[in-house]
């Protein structure tokens, strides 16, 4: 029989310390910001992909960003296409 863990973990507050963090607010938003910016709609299965990462230097401008499929964006990781 597994082994019951001793305390349970609080994952709403986990979610809530890591979201609320001034710099994952910052990535969402440019994120977002890039969605809006190529026309993709909530619930879209597609991404946004910066052909020049953001964390490598890479901006939100039209010319830096590409739609692709979620595995595809996911494969890639944050490589310089």
């Amino acid at each position: 029989m597994p082994n019951k863990p001793t305390s349970s973990r609080d994952y709403a507050k986990e979610y809530k310390d890591f979201h609320g963090k001034s710099e994952e607010i910052k990535r969402r938003s440019m994120r977002n910001k890039a969605r809006r910016k190529k026309g993709l709609k909530k619930g879209d299965p597609r991404e946004v992909d910066h052909k020049r990462p953001l964390s490598k230097g890479g901006g939100n401008s039209r010319k830096n960003l590409t739609i692709k499929s979620r595995s595809a964006n996911r494969k890639k990781g944050a490589r310089d296409a």
